[in-house]
């Protein structure tokens, strides 16, 4: 028995799940209806897909969300987990989830899978036969992970960056490499069964005030960490910045840049999707403005090309959304794409190349760092602020970088801190920022993050 094999025996060897049979879910996978794959679905689609969210704590009231789901065409279901197992407290989700049953109230913010159990949920995946996207923010996932693949869920989000730094105060960055090392090594060798399991990452970050430069890095970071385990499908991803422009810039980044690494890593049989999310701030109370708002990022996926797009609703000021209000919102994105055909290509070549130097410039000096592997020496960058996400809570993260809107609404660099960009690209940030006379910072910042209210 490999040394993975031990460790995963180890791993799901745990009290609030059924006896895990290997055997029998490496023959279920090895006969999974291709329609479960992502990645089959992103070869053979003529479209752009479109994947909702959500996720409840009760097995029937998710059977009836993606009932609701099929019922407007959705293409990718999703599974978002409970906060509870995302702590891998799975003894609070199983009392959670009972009063949950009970009571018919929802005592989880998302489905407890781990205590579901796979054969259970494995019943409704198959029934639907539609690939569904695992979203968590889990920084050791492994178990969460092993009974998701055993399920039939082939598309696995997240990574050892984008689902802790955004979501994690104090929890060990070195653990949460090695955790993701784990499940990209397990979900390349299930995919040597059938089609390849898709990887996704977390592009939107804490989602405020995100240079393009730092997302595209850290997308292209984490990929390569797949690719080096064996994954050979994965999505990079990033969410509508708020400016046309830079959302255009970004695709073009981030499309050239993750071929070029992937290529250059060895890695030129992987397969590279792009995924953009709708809007991830504060969405505006009014519903017709966020009606406005969807249709825009809308616009957007088709003009830059993206591979899935990840919706949200008109409801999304005022607490979870509904079924019915997430069902609604993935039939009018499919309207409205269904117009957007042809569109012309646009860009803009001096942002264009000043984004591409930001990226190959921090990607440079994360690669000359002196540690032995490509994880340490990506752990490293982040200790030095090579890699610094604004809004962090993570103790680790530097939070120097500081961040504002120019005035067509494109996120500059105020201050670099340590990230390693050259004066000249760094130049190029702070000759389009605009401040007026007498503006204080602090809320030229809150201004701007609430872009869309």
């Amino acid at each position: 028995m490999s040394l993975l094999q031990r460790e995963r025996e180890i791993i799901v060897n745990n009290e609030y799940i059924d006896r895990f049979d290997f055997d029998e879910v490496e023959e279920f996978i090895k006969g999974a209806s291709k329609d479960l794959f992502i990645s089959y679905k992103f070869r053979t689609s003529d479209h752009m897909l479109v994947q909702p969210r959500g996720g409840f704590p009760t097995y029937d009231k998710v059977f009836q969300l993606y009932k609701e789901f099929k019922e407007a065409n959705v293409d990718v279901l999703p599974l978002t987990i409970d906060s509870n197992t995302r702590l891998n407290d799975y003894a609070s989700a199983k009392k959670m989830l009972a009063l949950s049953e009970e009571n018919d109230v929802d005592m989880l913010n998302g489905y407890p899978l781990v205590n579901h159990g796979y054969r259970t949920t494995r019943k409704m995946i198959t029934h639907y036969n539609t690939p569904v996207s695992l979203r968590h923010g889990t920084p050791d996932a492994r178990l969460l992970v092993e009974t998701a693949l055993a399920s039939g869920i082939f598309e696995i989000e997240g990574g050892p960056i984008t689902y802790l730094l955004p979501y994690s105060k104090n929890f060990p960055l070195d653990k949460a490499f090695l955790y993701w090392k784990y499940v990209e090594r397990v979900c390349a060798n299930y995919s040597k069964l059938n089609e390849p399991i898709n990887r996704e990452s977390f592009g939107p970050l804490s989602a405020t005030l995100q240079p393009p430069a730092i997302v595209i890095v850290i997308q292209i970071l984490e990929m390569l960490l797949s690719l080096e385990e064996g994954v050979k499908s994965f999505s990079v991803s990033f969410s509508q910045t708020g400016s046309m422009l830079q959302d255009v810039v970004s695709s073009n980044v981030i499309k050239k840049l993750s071929r070029k690494y992937a290529d250059r890593f060895g890695h030129k049989d992987a397969t590279i999707n792009l995924v953009y999310h709708q809007w991830m701030g504060a969405f505006p109370r009014n519903k017709e403005h966020s009606d406005s708002l969807i249709n825009t990022s809308t616009v957007i996926a088709a003009m830059v090309g993206a591979d899935k797009i990840i919706t949200k609703t008109r409801n999304e000021a005022f607490g979870i959304p509904t079924k019915e209000a997430n069902a609604m919102a993935v039939a009018n994105v499919k309207y409205t794409l269904g117009m957007l055909k042809g569109l012309p290509k646009v860009g803009d070549e001096e942002e264009e190349e000043n984004l591409t130097n930001e990226v190959d410039e921090i990607l440079e000096a994360v690669f000359n760092d002196g540690a032995d592997t490509l994880w340490r020496q990506v752990f490293n960058s982040i200790k030095k602020g090579y890699i610094d996400i604004p809004f962090s809570p993570h103790i680790i993260n530097a939070n120097e970088v500081i961040t504002i809107r120019d005035p067509q609404s494109n996120i500059r660099i105020l201050k670099k801190g340590n990230l390693p960009i050259s004066e000249k690209s760094f130049a190029f940030e702070r000759s389009k920022i605009k401040l007026a006379e007498g503006e204080r910072v602090v809320e030229k910042i809150i201004q701007d993050i609430g872009i869309m209210l």
